[in-house]
């Protein structure tokens, strides 16, 4: 449906159809039990994390209204929720700004998670962005029909309570990030010690004297080891793949950094090659430690299959000392203890999962096109991925980090707002007030 036409038409369809004619004659309101149903004029967006928020700054920048859907009870829950204490950004702060809005001057490069979470509230209240929290959503589905997309969401996660936004534009922000993958070993239930994914991991005291066995190690499985050997704890850690780590900064700036402005002058090819020739002089040959590299250079393995290389904050030398234990793959737990594919059977006290995160899309998303079944991220690869059809975007899907997912807010702004002046000029819309909370 052309955007011009769907607002001429909208008197004829609210007569038809019983959802907006509900909102109109006040009928949907917010008594318990049914469900509300209300028109929202601009794009709903699902998720408030960092992703979400840069789509609502970057909307607002060019006078589209938006409503944001958040199943939280704050921003950027990920952050404020499910990190671990020692946390910090990766990258460079120059690297992690949203649209519209530095950090503070006073930050450290690598800013803490208790100032990137004060940087996004502050990005909030700056672009006035006022998510709608505890609002979980079930299903969203392209109503051909209507020519609008029905957002059904449970507040608070109570059936009795629900309410169907129904709207033109649909942003999925929920990101790369938003369920926790916990992986099956045989002995699971025959272990006897505690079992953790690192969501719910938040510093190394409570290990403190106590065996600790990372499963994982990307820079959260990594770090987690580093925070157990600072508390005392005595971690390994399962290497179950190669792995490219490289130290955080070298000659004096970001290994990001330099990355990107080396890319400007040189093929891919030959900055993988600086980058492993200058880690192999600063760090050694990590294979001697059990941290084999992969054939591919990691910039190049990053393009290709968004696998992040780890970035050095001291775990390596941990390793190197004795500190921190390498150990291949799980094949079984036993009572208290583990028993490795290599035959090594093993005591621990603990396990904690660094096993990363994957998209939820397919669990709430009604459509076949956009998103994969398997993955819940977009079919088409960055740059492309960020819009699909009938009005549907993804934002925060790049496994690019911030920097992508700022990128894709202002494409989707911009594509939005070109359809919202085309509609304004042929008609003024009566504007509903989104339901009080």
């Amino acid at each position: 449906m052309e955007m011009g036409s769907y607002l001429r038409e909208i008197e004829g369809k609210l007569s038809n159809d019983p959802i907006f004619t509900e909102k109109i004659s006040g009928g949907g309101g917010g008594g318990g039990g049914g469900m509300r149903r209300v028109w929202v004029p601009g794009p709903v967006i699902v998720g408030a994390g960092p992703s979400g928020l840069a789509a609502a700054a970057c909307l607002k920048q060019r006078g589209v209204p938006s409503m944001l859907l958040e199943r939280s009870n704050c921003i950027a829950s990920l952050w404020q929720l499910k990190t671990y204490d020692r946390l910090r950004l990766h990258l460079p702060k120059q690297f992690c700004e949203l649209p519209f809005m530095g950090f503070p001057g006073d930050f450290p490069t690598y800013p803490s998670k208790q100032q990137f979470v004060k940087y996004l509230e502050d990005y909030a209240e700056r672009f006035d962005i006022r998510p709608r929290f505890n609002e979980m959503v079930a299903e969203a589905e392209y109503d051909r029909n209507l020519g609008f997309w029905r957002v059904r969401s449970k507040r608070g996660g109570c059936r009795g309570d629900e309410t169907e936004y129904v709207c033109r534009w649909l942003i999925v922000a929920t990101g790369e990030n938003a369920e926790a993958v916990v992986p099956e070993f045989d002995g699971m239930t025959e272990f006897g010690g505690s079992i953790k994914h690192t969501s719910l991991y938040k510093s190394g005291e409570e290990f403190r004297g106590k065996k600790v066995l990372v499963v994982g190690c990307g820079n959260s499985g990594m770090e987690v080891c580093l925070d157990l050997c600072e508390h005392s704890a005595s971690p390994s850690l399962v290497v179950r793949d190669t792995v490219h780590v490289l130290p955080r900064e070298m000659l004096g700036r970001s290994t990001f950094g330099l990355s990107m402005w080396l890319l400007k002058w040189f093929p891919i090819r030959l900055v993988d090659g600086f980058l492993l020739m200058v880690s192999r002089l600063m760090l050694g040959d990590t294979a001697r430690f059990g941290l084999d590299r992969p054939i591919m250079g990691p910039l190049r393995l990053k393009n290709m299959s968004g696998k992040t290389p780890v970035l050095d904050v001291g775990t390596l030398a941990k390793i190197k000392t004795g500190h921190i234990k390498i150990r291949p793959s799980i094949k079984r737990l036993k009572r208290q203890a583990v028993e490795f594919v290599d035959g090594r059977i093993e005591r621990f006290d603990s396990i904690i999962l660094a096993t990363g995160y994957r998209s939820n899309v397919p669990s709430w998303l009604k459509e076949g096109e956009m998103f994969g079944k398997k993955d819940g991220l977009p079919r088409r690869p960055f740059p492309n991925g960020w819009k699909g059809e009938n009005g549907l975007y993804a934002v925060g899907f790049t496994k690019r980090g911030l920097l992508g997912a700022s990128m894709d807010a202002k494409r989707i702004a911009e594509d939005i707002e070109r359809c919202w002046k085309a509609e304004a000029k042929l008609s003024t819309p009566t504007t509903l007030s989104p339901p009080s909370t």
